[in-house]
């Protein structure tokens, strides 16, 4: 103690269950703030969860189903979950299998973006399932494919491009 308050500085427990609890001089306050800033940038660096909704009816038109099935497979490559509502009127309340195989066609058409999260249960008069997006896996320093793909083209078309202007140079030249 004496030591600490000749330097100006704090005497902290640093692990106070080893035998012998082990101290450490330190200027607290600075510490305490450097703790706060990196919390503060962890949480700014973490993923917010969103949930994105799509609604449909039993009795949909083809060329609708299309058209929600693309803004699902949409919100799925965006990262995002998606809750489908299918809502019931009126009689449609008495067959509930029709929203079954509508959920089961639209997991299966899009099953290559993502899974099943929450299986479809009725809720009232209406019928709810949740998606969420296959979690990407890519090794370090590894290049995604279709990156890969892209660059390889921007490649040969930018050294096709210089070899066109060298040859044109060495022409002007001569």
């Amino acid at each position: 103690m004496q030591l600490a308050g000749d330097v100006d500085l704090d005497l902290v427990e640093v692990a106070p269950m080893a035998r012998p609890p082990v101290c450490k001089l330190m200027d607290f306050g600075k510490f305490k703030y450097e703790s706060d800033i990196k919390a503060r940038e962890a949480r700014r660096n973490q993923q917010q969860t969103v949930i994105k909704e799509m609604k449909l009816r039993p009795k949909i038109d083809p060329h609708d189903y299309e058209t929600k099935k693309g803004h699902v497979e949409r919100f799925l490559r965006a990262g995002d979950k998606v809750r489908v509502t299918i809502m019931f009127r009126g009689r449609e309340q008495s067959r509930p299998e029709l929203g079954f195989r509508l959920l089961r066609r639209l997991s299966e058409d899009v099953e290559d973006l993502g899974f099943v999260e929450a299986a479809p249960k009725q809720d009232g008069r209406n019928m709810i399932m949740i998606m969420a997006p296959h979690k990407k896996k890519t090794p370090r320093g590894a290049v995604r494919e279709d990156t890969a793909d892209v660059s390889a083209e921007v490649g040969a078309e930018v050294g096709a491009e210089v070899s066109a202007e060298v040859s044109q140079d060495t022409a002007a030249q001569a």
